[in-house]
């Protein structure tokens, strides 16, 4: 099956880099937060105990982000830290997230060596722990949503009219194709079928073209199909898309990861982990084939105990020594559960005086460091993470359409509405204003139709 500009020639953007160079040796680095100047500002100048800020008056799930310009990863991973409640700058009952008890004060000093506080791996006394989360919310939404009164038949007759006769129609197949959910569409395709004789994917292609016959394909995949699909047309061929393979297989569920490999298998008729292995190599390969196991640890419960222990782990394995041991942090990105991962990135920070994710900016370099990084970035934020993907799909001179179509339709049925409100804070612009001002014609009316305004 032929899918034109897919994948696309000239590879994907680079990943920002986090921390910016020569602010990581200060946790939190110094000058690299800029922070408006209100009372209970944070971190606090001159480090200290951290005073109790106002209330939040928004952000997602219970994250203070509308407050602070330029968000980016670099400066949003504090404010993903902070515990909600009283004192950190989130009312106790934030709509979507819960409400966390306020932990004892804690002072960052800033400067010096990384110190292991008392308690942690060998220090004596008890160890700083954070009071247990009181239950966590996260909601998310997808653009969209089945349509209610759904009639594949009517369905499938709009469709074979806005295809028929000299020209096509595209605004009546835009109608339909945005405001249908994926299984809807799937129904419309044995319709069409049924009541003609001809296949609707063939029909499409020969009445499309370009990006935006790419785009309505993809949403006529079956979800696990697409992943499966993209995961395949990222290997094949000469050279490797490695991005599409660490967007994919870093941020998928366990069924999810295990059913794109049966589908793998059965639609393509190969092993996704032998072409992973053929296409790979070294610690990038351990990670996806970690990946591709779909056996992470899903319980929401998370042990405090364990994530000091793992957090421990890793600065040894890593900061602590002379040398990195890059098994140590497949072992504990790989299998811990996101909350896990989230809570264990907070010890870690205690821990070695810096945060994990520019700790991994000195320790690893290449694929391997964007597979972990993202890893990390989806614990702390996922729908953040996707917007950061969508801005540097557009950003600059040309658009990666390919990540852009794989993104939105992926992610249309899921948490599209929070990753808009996200690139929104991140970036200070609509995720709708962007796509208008990088794409045009029916490719355009399509994509902004699926996001919604």
């Amino acid at each position: 099956m032929s899918y034109p500009g897919y994948p696309p020639s000239g590879g994907y953007p680079a990943f920002p880099g986090y921390p910016p160079t020569g602010q990581e040796s200060v946790y939190p680095p110094a000058g690299q937060y800029s922070y408006p100047a209100v009372p209970g500002e944070y971190p606090p100048a001159g480090g200290g105990t951290y005073p109790a800020a106002p209330p939040s008056t928004g952000g997602l799930d219970g994250f203070v982000v509308s407050e602070v310009p330029n968000v980016k990863w670099a400066n949003t991973f504090l404010l993903l830290l902070a515990p909600a409640g009283p004192g950190f700058g989130v009312p106790a009952a934030s709509p979507g997230f819960g409400g966390y008890p306020q932990p004892p004060a804690q002072s960052y000093t800033g400067g010096g060596p990384a110190q292991i506080p008392v308690g942690y791996a060998g220090g004596q006394g008890p160890s700083p722990m954070p009071g247990p989360p009181a239950a966590a919310v996260h909601c998310t939404q997808g653009t969209i949503q089945a349509a209610p009164n759904f009639d594949a038949g009517r369905d499938a007759e709009i469709l074979r009219k806005a295809m028929k006769g000299f020209g096509t129609d595209e605004q009546a197949i835009i109608s339909v194709v945005a405001n249908r959910s994926n299984d809807q569409r799937q129904e419309i395709k044995a319709a069409f079928k049924t009541m003609y004789g001809k296949d609707l994917i063939k029909d499409l292609k020969s009445e499309l073209s370009g990006n935006v016959e790419e785009l309505i394909l993809a949403l006529f995949m079956p979800s696990t199909y697409y992943d499966a699909w993209s995961l395949r047309h990222a290997m094949k061929g000469a050279g490797t898309q490695e991005r599409v393979l660490i967007e994919i297989l870093c941020t998928r569920t366990n069924q999810q990861i295990r059913e794109i490999v049966n589908c793998y298998k059965s639609e393509f008729g190969r092993d996704l982990e032998q072409d992973i292995r053929a296409d790979t190599s070294g610690h990038f390969e351990r990670l996806l084939v970690s990946m591709c196991q779909g056996n992470r640890d899903e319980n929401q419960t998370v042990d405090y105990q364990k994530a000091q222990e793992d957090a421990q782990r890793l600065y040894q394995a890593g900061e602590g020594k002379l040398g990195t041991d890059e098994s140590c942090f497949n072992m504990v990105l790989a299998t811990r559960s996101f909350p896990q991962l989230k809570a264990m990135v907070e010890a870690y920070s205690r821990i070695a005086n810096r945060d994990l994710l520019s700790s991994i900016d000195r320790e690893f370099s290449g694929n391997v460091e964007r597979g972990l990084k993202t890893i990390l970035q989806c614990a702390l934020n996922r729908p953040a993470f996707f917007a950061e993907r969508l801005y540097y799909s557009m950003k600059g001179a040309g658009t990666d359409d390919s990540t852009l179509i794989r993104i939105i339709v992926t992610r249309s049925e899921i948490d599209l509405v929070q990753i808009k409100e996200m690139f929104a804070q991140m970036y200070q612009k609509t995720l709708a204003a962007m796509i208008a001002s990088d794409t045009s014609g029916d490719y355009r009316r399509l994509l902004l139709a699926i996001v919604g305004q």
